[in-house]
């Protein structure tokens, strides 16, 4: 029984982690980065897949993405046409433990597959 409540313990910690990322997403970085359309800036698929092809495991990827996102600077940069395109990207005074909350999100979504709550509709 004590085991079962201990994978229960763990299993809501970490729904609670994702669903943590997914507000810190949704409240700052949409404005933006469309989940899967370039608009204004690079969707999010679209470098989520530049990020997976330069840096192959997640811990890497994360590490990398959030020393960029903190102080982004051309020279730096893996997407320096999307630089072109829109300009660098503001730095936006996040600290490192957030935005890896949102890049550990971003890591674990589909965002080809998820859900757009916007894109529903009431029959």
């Amino acid at each position: 029984m004590k085991n079962l409540i201990f994978i229960l313990l763990i299993f809501i910690v970490n729904l609670q982690a994702n669903n943590y990322g997914a507000l810190l997403f949704n409240g700052n970085c949409t404005t933006c980065h469309f989940e899967t359309k370039t608009i204004s800036a690079p969707s999010v698929v679209e470098f989520k897949k530049r990020y997976k092809e330069a840096f192959l495991n997640r811990e890497d990827f994360i590490e990398n993405m959030a020393t960029w996102v903190q102080h982004p600077d051309a020279k730096t940069s893996i997407m320096l046409d999307a630089i072109e395109k829109h300009e660098l990207m503001p730095e936006l005074g996040f600290d490192e433990d957030t935005l890896k909350q949102i890049i550990s999100y971003i890591y674990d979504t589909d965002f080809t597959k998820k859900q757009n709550i916007n894109n529903l509709s009431i029959k």
